[in-house]
């Protein structure tokens, strides 16, 4: 699907292909009845407008009768054509649409959330590399990939019925053409010669104008999901940080933002309006001239010269414009193949940026340096990395990180110490396969499940079962040990309401503080039972009692775990009794780090004073602060 035609076949060529091709069928069929019900409509037309010309003529006993017979043939004919059979293939092709959408849909949800986490590597394209990432992925998804199937089952219906218009109209002026004066040479054909040269005249060159028109509105429409797409993009931020932008009262600022953001789409909004008016406008002239001048134009001579009667004459003329209106077809949908290339153009782009990181580190080679090797070896000898350098894009790119041998045991808890900006977050990214640049080993324990626990926690609109039971099924585990979890975790009030997706009409993403969120990170650790576990600011919304309670609730229920923890305090938190959590440091100065373990640097009892708050004088206070700062 990295191609337009790539595309347009892939779902006929699909394990579906036979629902693909019946739903085929059956719109081809429709469309050819549909044509030919055209050709009876021009004839049942020539006959009213001849019944009303000869009205008066003796030699018409019942003129009334006559009238109203060809009146009532003419709207039989019309419900047929317009309400069964476009009516129903206009049914049809909405749920081949509908099919086609969906697995396209589905085929993209697989290839972005699969093992190879292409979603973030998809984002990660460069500019400077020549490979630049696909903006707003989800406009692609959905508004993209329902505007290309449903424009392209519109053309292709009318390639159709142009095809096979131009045979049921064109056999009946073949057989019902005249001689035409002057044109003597061609017999019989003279008015079908000129009327097929009328439309081969007239619809080209005005096709040829409607192209110029459509690949303006093309690029228009590209800028214009661009531009829709970054300016919806931040209403989305924003609104997720909605408290932070009242807290601050940051109003004017992200005001300005939108405002400066939607300034391009005003812009390319007003563009696009004057083409698609101009375009409008064009349409229309060419319609009423195609209709009621070219159309009437090849049956006139042979009609002034008495060698076609008034009825011939009529129904001729409405089949040419038949004809015309089907061959223009191009015209009239010209906006829609505009949109249709647009549309096709954007998720183009997004499958071939999934195809470029299907192999990730020989994508990141392409703007730096990316040489990473992940092995495995036996449970007990824990995780181990060796030779590890962190860099930025470009092949001559310092490293910030370095790590000559870190070797994490089975069960032991580490400690990720640095300054602020000093590469602890990327270390355990390098770890997890989700650095793009630098070069070392990391061999992870065989068979061991690893959990991934950061600062930030979003949830999704699902229930609170489900929630807890992320990133797994709901299905995996049953009510009572997701209950059980939630327990330990802390949240022991919310296991009535486990099924539900909401609480009092809010999203448990509204209902949760950010201390409860992260406990529910807690109870996901404790159903899971992960053998390796990376904390990244995990309890950055904890005061000190809930990290206290948040590392003792690991400690208890996960047997044997391994963690590796990024935290802000300068000294890792002990338990309420004042042991320690932790066994041993990582620390990253000047870009290397070392590991070494975690010796007690206050007493016991004097850890004891300063983890549980309780009714002091001033100056115990005073004397705990001053041990803090030491």
């Amino acid at each position: 699907m990295r191609s337009f035609w790539g595309l347009m076949k892939a779902y006929w060529l699909s394990e579906r292909w036979k629902e693909a091709w019946t739903l085929t069928v059956v719109i081809a069929l429709l469309t050819a009845l549909s044509s030919k019900a055209g050709v009876w409509f021009a004839v049942a037309l020539g006959e009213l407008g001849n019944s009303i010309a000869f009205f008066h003529d003796a030699a018409n006993p019942n003129p009334l009768e006559t009238i109203l017979t060809n009146a009532g043939v003419l709207v039989l004919l019309v419900v047929l054509k317009d309400a069964g059979f476009t009516g129903v293939r206009g049914l049809v092709s909405a749920t081949l649409h509908r099919k086609w959408r969906g697995w396209l849909n589905s085929q993209f949800n697989q290839a972005l959330l699969d093992g190879n986490h292409t979603h973030f590597h998809a984002q990660h394209g460069s500019a400077a590399g020549g490979i630049v990432a696909p903006d707003n992925i989800d406009q692609r998804i959905q508004e993209s990939i329902k505007d290309m199937t449903g424009g392209a089952i519109g053309l292709a219906m009318g390639v159709l019925g142009v095809a096979t218009s131009l045979y049921f109209i064109g056999e009946n002026l073949i057989g019902s053409s005249v001689e035409v004066k002057g044109l003597e040479f061609l017999g019989s054909y003279g008015s079908a010669v000129l009327a097929f040269l009328a439309v081969a005249i007239y619809v080209p060159l005005n096709t040829w104008i409607a192209v110029k028109l459509g690949r303006m509105l093309e690029r228009l429409n590209i800028r214009m999901q661009q531009a829709e797409g970054s300016y919806r993009s931040e209403l989305t931020t924003f609104l997720r940080r909605s408290f932070h932008v009242a807290a601050s009262h940051g109003e004017d600022v992200q005001k300005s933002m939108h405002d400066k953001l939607y300034v391009d789409i005003d812009k390319t909004w007003g563009r696009l309006n004057v083409v698609n008016n101009s375009y409008t406008s064009f349409e229309l002239i060419y319609n009423f001239i195609g209709a009621r001048i070219v159309a009437y134009g090849p049956g006139l001579v042979s009609f002034i010269h008495n060698r076609l009667d008034y009825k011939g004459y009529i129904t001729g003329s409405e089949m040419v414009a038949q004809l015309i209106s089907q061959c223009s077809w191009f015209i009239h949908v010209m906006p829609a193949i505009a949109t249709l290339r647009a549309n096709s153009q954007r998720v183009t782009e997004l499958a071939n940026a999934i195809e470029n990181v299907q192999h990730p580190q020989a994508f990141y080679s392409q703007t730096g340096r990316s040489d990473f090797h992940y092995a495995s070896q036996n449970p007990v000898f824990g995780l181990t990395i060796q030779k590890l350098e962190l860099a930025h894009q470009g092949e001559d790119a310092t490293p910030f990180v370095s790590a000559a041998n870190l070797r994490f045991r089975r069960g032991e808890w580490t400690f990720l110490k640095g300054e602020s900006g000093c590469g602890k977050t990327s270390l355990i990214k390098a770890i997890n396969g989700l650095w793009p640049y630098g070069h070392g080993t990391i061999v992870f324990p065989d068979g061991v499940k690893s959990f991934y626990a950061a600062q930030e926690v979003k949830l999704p609109q699902v229930s609170l079962k489900q929630l807890v039971c992320l990133p797994g099924s709901e299905h995996d585990h049953g009510d009572a040990h997701v209950a059980s979890a939630l327990h330990k975790a802390g949240l022991g009030d919310f296991i009535e309401q486990m099924a539900n997706e909401s609480r009092e009409g809010k999203s448990w993403d509204q209902v949760l503080s950010g201390g409860q969120k992260q406990k529910l990170v807690v109870a996901r650790i404790i159903l899971q039972q992960p053998g390796l576990l990376f904390l990244d600011e995990a309890t950055g919304a904890l005061d000190p009692e809930g990290k206290i309670a948040f590392h003792q609730a690991i400690k208890d229920n996960c047997a044997d775990v391994t963690v590796i923890s990024v935290m802000h305090e300068a000294v890792a938190p002990r338990s309420a009794a004042g042991t320690e959590f932790y066994h041993s440091i990582v620390m990253i100065a000047d870009g290397v780090a070392t590991k070494k373990p975690l010796t007690p640097t206050l007493p016991v009892e004097l850890t004891t004073i300063l983890t549980q708050p309780r009714p002091v004088e001033d100056k115990w206070l005073r004397f705990s602060r001053r041990l803090k700062q030491k």
